[in-house]
């Protein structure tokens, strides 16, 4: 992808001196001339885990439609089903997946008239089904709580004192006024790319070219 275009070979240290001054120089101008275009980017990216978060509540709440409206606290009844006394706790799971069902059936008697015959039918695959479905409701809440708080940490984003901060962490081996003249200059766009950057190129190569940007960002703008 496009990340990983840009980083190529600047995620090692053992890289050639002259190739690793060409690249950070090539990605040094690609920033400074493309300053303020990467949002479209940034955007797609955020929509996309928007959209996660969209997707496991839809899945939730079809999920929950299709049991009948039982999905939603099946997890919660089931946790204090376990806590309570035999002789009184009534287990939800066989509320929502009985194991025994009554059955009609019908038959020609010896007349050719309808016969009806009323019998228990065992269910043994619904023994499968309330084990499938508690692990499902458990995993559906995790996914959605870490989505959520997914789509949190990316609205924090949007402060720009909260994105200084992120790049000074992922940042740490350079010098605070640096990296604080690179996010001064950088929209979200620049400064999740920068972010994404970071995450996959070497360290100290990360370094220099923070420092390297911020010159050059400082050129342009006197």
């Amino acid at each position: 992808g496009k990340v990983k275009m840009l980083v190529a070979q600047l995620d090692t240290p053992i890289v050639d001196s002259e190739a690793k001054k060409a690249r950070k120089d090539l990605l040094v101008n690609y920033f400074t001339l493309n300053l303020h275009s990467q949002n479209m980017y940034a955007f797609k990216f955020f929509i996309c885990e928007a959209l996660n978060f969209v997707n496991i509540i839809g899945q939730m709440y079809l999920t929950n439609r299709f049991l009948g409206y039982e999905f939603s606290t099946y997890g919660t009844r089931v946790i204090n089903f376990s806590k309570q006394e035999l002789g009184t706790r009534h287990d939800p799971m066989d509320e929502v997946f009985p194991k025994v069902a009554k059955c009609t059936f019908y038959k020609y008697g010896a007349t050719a008239s309808h016969e009806k015959f009323d019998g228990l039918c065992v269910l043994p695959l619904n023994v499968v089904s309330e084990k499938i479905f508690i692990f499902l409701w458990f995993w559906f809440i995790i996914v959605a709580v870490c989505s959520a708080l997914g789509v949190v940490y990316r609205l924090t984003t949007f402060v720009p004192m909260v994105r200084n901060v992120i790049l000074r962490v992922q940042a740490r081996l350079s010098d605070r006024s640096t990296v604080e003249c690179v996010t001064h200059n950088c929209q979200i766009g620049d400064w999740f790319l920068l972010y994404q950057l970071g995450k996959n190129m070497d360290p100290l190569i990360y370094k220099e070219f923070i420092f390297e940007l911020a010159n050059s960002l400082q050129k342009n703008a006197t």
